[in-house]
């Protein structure tokens, strides 16, 4: 059994680990507020994009001038994954699940594939697989912006238009809830028009110039938003991941603790017994 003195040792690196953790647990709390109600106020406008596009799509259908270099579809011979994850771990089993889900994908492909990477995780995943890196890009930090998501999408299309990929899809982490997070797989180019139909679409718009026009314009903004609805929903499950493994570390010190206090409390009074046999044990002999 361990002596008193290394239990208590052990105690006292619990406990300021258990503080650590703590502190972590409530700044990531923290950070997921904010990373929520920023997932949660975009979703209506990317929702309403999307019904947009569908009524702009269903009025400019036999246009020829729809034909954005966007919708257009070819036999595909290379497969773009733009895989978005953490920059930092200590986020549970999160990272690992993306790279997961995106492994498979890329082992499924019957075609050259090639990756984009937001985030060190992914990056460093891929490098390890020996994946073709066609760009990678940092983690867009707490707060992400339409903005910071822009070189990424513009890469992508770039890429798709120039004809050097022929299919684009994403990888990233879909927020449902504080402790549930989906790696989700989705095709971003060539954009289907018949799937952005939801129900609620709008009716029948009147668009000046003309609907093919609008649509036309409104497809790269499209590309973006998708892109930056993806890089939110990976940051609030990144948050919500974190926030939920600190509080799991937490709770396990505290158990530890427990248990250690417990073992404690035996060596001391093992320790108090022997004494106390060893005091009887000399009275004894000096009576006799």
């Amino acid at each position: 059994m361990p002596s008193v003195r290394e239990i208590r040792g052990r105690i006292k690196s619990v406990k300021n680990t258990a503080r650590v953790t703590n502190a972590m647990q409530m700044v990531a709390a923290s950070k997921m507020r904010r990373a929520q109600e920023q997932v949660v106020a975009s979703r209506p406008y990317a929702q309403k994009l999307r019904s947009v596009l569908a009524g702009l799509a269903a009025q400019g259908s036999g246009d020829a001038d729809t034909t954005h270099a966007l919708l257009e579809s070819r036999p595909v011979k290379n497969v773009l994954l733009l895989q978005i994850t953490p920059d930092r771990g200590l986020a549970g089993g999160l990272p690992s699940s993306i790279n997961r889900a995106s492994g498979l994908f890329l082992q499924k492909q019957e075609t050259a594939a090639s990756v984009i990477t937001v985030g060190r995780k992914g990056r460093d995943f891929m490098v390890r697989a020996g994946r073709d890196l066609k760009g990678s890009f940092p983690g867009m930090g707490e707060r992400p912006s339409l903005g910071d998501c822009l070189p990424i999408s513009a890469l992508v299309a770039q890429l798709y238009t120039d004809g050097i990929v022929d299919e684009v899809h994403v990888a990233y982490t879909r927020f449902i809830n504080t402790v549930v997070q989906e790696a989700t797989l989705a095709q971003l180019l060539p954009i289907k028009t018949g799937e952005l139909e939801e129900p609620g679409a709008p009716a029948d718009y009147e668009y000046e110039p003309d609907a093919a026009t609008v649509l036309n314009t409104l497809l790269p903004r499209f590309l973006d938003t998708q892109v930056y609805q993806a890089v939110l929903e990976s940051n609030a499950s990144e948050q919500s991941s974190r926030m939920v493994a600190m509080k799991n570390a937490t709770d396990a010190a505290e158990e530890m603790v427990d248990g250690l206090t417990l073992e404690l409390n035996k060596a001391r009074q093992a320790m108090i017994t022997a004494e106390l046999l060893d005091l009887v044990g000399g009275v004894a002999a000096l009576e006799g």
